[in-house]
């Protein structure tokens, strides 16, 4: 038998305790090794597309791949190494820093003399440092090297600005259960570098699952599959139940804290807005799979009775509050009762801004109106001398007259006759539309018939 290549002891025979390297995960094996074989991201990579063209004349420039986890960011890279011959050079912002990056340079420096360029790739780059990103910058912008950045996180709020500048963003897709099926299937039957040795035998509905909980992640479909072949063994068979066992827990895709909380939360309040209530009730259970903290939920919701509800149901903002205030009570996961009860009332309420396009004008105008005076017979005149001023004078006490309305001007003279509020079309709004009506009538025959009857409010003075 051959001797077997290991850690050695002192007399130079192999160790009785040096093991041999452990077999790479499945994943990794199965890294595509050239475009026809990668998957998904066809937006990007289909034959004609510029960076498929870009990569196949071996002219790539500094870019930054954004997408979820197992989307195929380092893959791509890699690719991109080999298809325009460049080193491929890894870089961690958790364990190395500037001094590694002036390393790495003074490398691509010494490689470039001989005609070979580099890729420099960093990993989860949202995670580097201003200090280390701005590190890249004169190398980035000197062609030193190619940097290929790799993030799960938005570049506009992770990256500084002077360092997008000089590269070009491109958005990966999470892959579809089609597109992972296809990977799951390719990696059942590959010998070589897949589990095609093991003579499995597989349900399709095990594919078909497997790929729904994969979540668009290959990785996770993979590391799945693997777990599943190493329980059945060879020559097992392979179904929906072992899959299940082997996934374990499915965690909902939600990153608490990150960008795409604020697009559940956006896809939360649009949904109610948009007065879909199955919609809302999925991206409320969404965050709350998630971890995310009920009252972040509670506070959209009310926000948004006020800003797109508003006076069409009154109700509405009552409810919120209620449903807030009855979570507290309760607590989870009793707590979450009065939670669906809100957002199914709120998803299917009238619906009306009127009240956020009425504040909006208000503020306006006394932005533009700063300085504007109260007009004098609604000034307050707790004295003699405010009244021999004129304060309070010609003021008409509305509840003098039965109508409870006696039509005067209440607006500063800049703004006499200005009007911010108008009232929809839905709802309680109706109600209200009415009862402006009524009083714009009311003031149509105060100008035709000018009253002397008129009532006066109670003096305040002592």
């Amino acid at each position: 038998m051959p001797e077997r290549r290991g850690a050695r002891g002192r007399s130079g025979n192999p160790s009785l305790f040096a093991a041999a390297a452990p077999p790479q995960p499945l994943a990794a094996r199965m890294r595509p090794r050239t475009l026809e074989e990668y998957v998904g991201q066809t937006h990007l990579l289909a034959r004609g597309m510029p960076l498929r063209e870009s990569i196949e004349r071996g002219n790539v420039t500094s870019m930054v791949f954004w997408g979820p986890p197992g989307t195929g960011k380092t893959t791509l890279a890699r690719l991109i190494a080999r298809y325009t011959d460049r080193e491929f050079v890894s870089f961690s912002a958790v364990t190395e820093g500037v001094p590694r990056v002036r390393e790495i340079v003074r490398e691509a420096e010494d490689r470039l003399e001989t005609g070979r360029g580099t890729i420099l790739f960093a990993d989860e780059i949202h995670r580097f440092n201003k200090a280390q990103q701005d590190a890249f910058l004169p190398h980035v912008e000197a062609g030193t090297i190619t940097l290929i950045g790799a993030t799960t996180e938005n570049p506009s709020f992770e990256i500084i600005g002077a360092l997008l500048s000089r590269v070009r963003v491109f958005v990966l897709r999470p892959l579809s259960p089609a597109d992972v099926a296809g990977l799951v299937r390719r990696a059942l039957g590959d010998a070589e570098r897949g589990l095609g040795a093991l003579g499995l035998t597989t349900d399709d509905d095990a594919v078909d699952l497997l790929a729904v909980e994969a979540d668009g992640d290959a990785r996770r479909a993979l590391t799945v599959l693997e777990a599943a072949s190493d329980h059945v063994g060879a020559g097992g068979h392979l179904t929906a139940d072992v899959v299940r066992e082997a996934a374990q827990l499915r965690f909902s895709h939600y990153d608490k804290g990150g960008e795409e909380t604020y697009n559940i939360l956006s896809a939360f309040h649009k949904s109610l807005r948009g007065s879909d209530p199955q919609a809302a009730l999925y991206w409320m259970a969404r965050m709350l799979e998630g971890g995310q903290d009920p009252m972040t939920i509670f506070r959209r919701a009310i926000a948004m009775a006020a800003e797109d509800i508003g006076l069409a149901d009154p109700e509405a903002l009552k409810l919120a509050v209620a449903a807030r205030d009855a979570y507290h009570m309760l607590g989870a996961p009793e707590g979450y009762l009065p939670m669906s009860q809100m957002v199914i009332y709120l998803a299917t309420a009238p619906k009306s801004n009127s009240s956020k396009v009425a504040l909006d004008a208000a503020l306006s105008a006394a932005q533009e109106h700063p300085a504007a005076q109260v007009p004098l017979h609604i000034r307050n005149a707790p004295t003699r001398l405010m009244k021999e001023l004129g304060y309070h004078e010609g003021y008409q006490y509305a509840h003098a007259v039965p109508e409870a309305y006696i039509p005067q001007e209440y607006l500063p003279e800049a703004l006499a006759g200005s009007s911010f509020y108008v009232p929809g079309p839905f709802g309680f709004e109706k109600e209200i539309a009415k009862r402006l009506a009524w009083w714009e009538e009311l003031r149509t025959r105060a100008k035709e018939s000018p009253s002397s009857g008129t009532g006066h409010e109670p003096s305040t003075e002592e």
